[in-house]
C-alpha cells in the first residue's frame, strides 16, 4: 500500500481549518485524506493545544533525516579506504581483498561523492577504458626447450629416452584434422 506524506501546504491548511474549528472529518474531506492521517498528524504535533504547520514540518524533516539504516562509516575505515585509493586500488579491489562482506564498492563511491571520505585526488580513481583480457594460451607449448638449446649429449644420440614431438595440421576438408608425431632420438622410433 503506497501513501503520500503531508506537504507544508497541507499542514498549513490543517492549521487554518483547526483555528476555524472544523472537525477532523471535514478537514480530511477537504484535503482528500484519511481521517486517521489527520488525527495522527494533529496528535503528533499538538503543542500547547494548538497545531502549528511550520513546527510540524520541521519535526517531520528532522525525523525524516534520522530514518533509514545507520551508516557503517567510521573515521578509521575512511582512512583505510583513502590509503588504498591513493595506492591506485579501485573500490572494487578494496572491497574484494580487504573489506569482504562489510560494505559494497558502490558504498565507497557514494561516500566519495558525498565527501564523507575527503578524497581530493579524483584522478587516482580508475577511469573507464579498455579492459585487460587474459592472454590466450591454447595451442602453445610452454614446456621444454627449443631445439637450439638442446644439450650436447642429446645431439650425439648416445642415450635412450629423449623424445621429440611435433604436430601436423591438415589443410583439407572441414575438420582440419591433426596428427601428433613422437620420435625417440637414439632409436629414431616414431609413434
Amino acid at each position: 500500500m503506497s501513501y503520500n506524506h503531508l506537504t507544508l501546504t497541507e499542514r498549513a491548511r490543517i492549521e487554518v481549518l483547526r483555528q476555524e474549528n472544523y472537525s477532523l472529518r471535514s478537514i480530511a474531506r477537504k484535503l482528500k485524506r484519511s481521517v486517521s492521517t489527520i488525527s495522527r498528524e494533529i496528535s503528533r504535533n499538538n503543542l500547547n493545544q494548538s497545531y502549528q504547520a511550520e513546527t510540524a514540518q520541521k519535526n517531520y524533516e528532522t525525523k525524516r533525516k534520522l530514518c533509514g539504516r545507520p551508516t557503517r562509516f567510521t573515521p578509521e575505515l575512511g582512512n583505510i579506504i583513502k590509503y588504498y585509493l591513493k595506492c591506485h586500488w579501485s573500490p572494487e579491489q578494496i572491497v574484494g581483498r580487504l573489506l569482504q562482506n562489510q560494505i559494497c564498492f558502490k558504498t565507497i563511491y557514494r561516500w566519495i561523492n558525498s565527501n564523507m571520505i575527503n578524497f581530493e585526488l579524483i584522478s587516482c580513481l580508475r577511469q573507464k577504458g579498455k579492459r585487460q583480457k587474459p592472454k590466450e594460451t591454447r595451442g602453445k607449448f610452454n614446456i621444454g626447450r627449443p631445439i637450439s638449446q638442446r644439450p650436447k649429449e642429446i645431439k650425439k644420440r648416445n642415450t635412450f629416452g629423449h623424445w621429440e614431438a611435433d604436430t601436423i595440421v591438415s589443410s583439407r576438408g572441414k575438420s582440419k584434422g591433426c596428427i601428433a608425431t613422437f620420435a625417440e632420438r637414439k632409436s629414431r622410433y616414431y609413434y
